[in-house]
């Protein structure tokens, strides 16, 4: 788990220590479900080392039913934060699903679409997103001219983007405009800008690959949930399970 600097908001530890969202930490705190020290936890309560957290019998069951789902992101949808008029990726989970309180472990800029990872468990945010961990991302993208050798060779062996070397990555031609990249950090918009810096702009962009998950004939707002022996190399791969 993160190593937690005290005193802490006591939604933040929540999220934390995987129990659940901040915003849902603050709607089980309203609802009475958590303590601290044996008494009713007030929002915006700063948590100190040794201070002892009890959950009802509601968020307890919601820190044990952790849930992992695909989304295939559609083109215009904004992974998070939507503004007033703009379409979130978190409306695709309707129904029961809205319940789980689900949220997205890394993101697509609205441009983009493809493969969305989200999931009620915080305790493996650091791992999916810490770009220590070389956990592998693959897209696939059209620019707007013929792909040549600079184009190749630039993104194969890292490029600077606005002072920043990016890490090698392992692009495969497709087409005369179009390639796979695969790249193992996230920074902003990197590939569009990974693009601009050798005189490319990005036309189309999918995500069809995180670690061993994969896009494949998931419809656009489609969702389906990781479970079995996907989500277990899945788990394995982010060094949550032994091999």
């Amino acid at each position: 788990m993160t190593n937690i600097e005290y005193p802490i908001r006591i939604n933040k530890l929540l999220y934390l220590q995987g129990t659940c969202s901040r915003r849902e930490a603050d709607r089980l705190i309203e609802q009475g479900e958590v303590k601290v020290n044996d008494k009713k936890a007030v929002l915006g309560q700063k948590i100190e080392e040794g201070d002892v957290i009890t959950l009802g019998k509601v968020a307890t069951h919601k820190k044990e039913n952790k849930k992992y789902f695909l989304l295939h992101k559609p083109k215009g949808v904004v992974s998070h934060n939507p503004q007033l008029g703009e379409q979130s990726a978190e409306e695709f989970f309707t129904g029961a699903l809205r319940q789980l309180n689900l949220s997205p472990l890394g993101r697509l800029d609205k441009a983009s679409r493809g493969l969305m990872l989200f999931s009620n468990d915080g305790t493996i945010v650091n791992k999916v997103l810490n770009p220590e961990f070389d956990h592998e991302k693959e897209y696939v993208i059209e620019v707007d001219k013929r792909i040549d050798k600079n184009f190749m060779d630039k993104l194969t062996h890292g490029i600077d983007i606005e002072g920043y070397m990016t890490k090698p990555a392992v692009v495969r031609k497709k087409t005369p405009r179009t390639c796979h990249i695969t790249l193992t950090e996230g920074k902003k918009h990197q590939i569009r800008r990974m693009c601009a810096a050798v005189g490319y702009q990005v036309k189309d962009l999918k995500r069809i690959r995180i670690a061993n998950l994969r896009l494949g004939n998931l419809k656009p707002g489609a969702v389906r949930e990781i479970e079995g022996l996907e989500l277990i190399k899945f788990m394995q791969s982010i060094g949550v399970m032994k091999s």
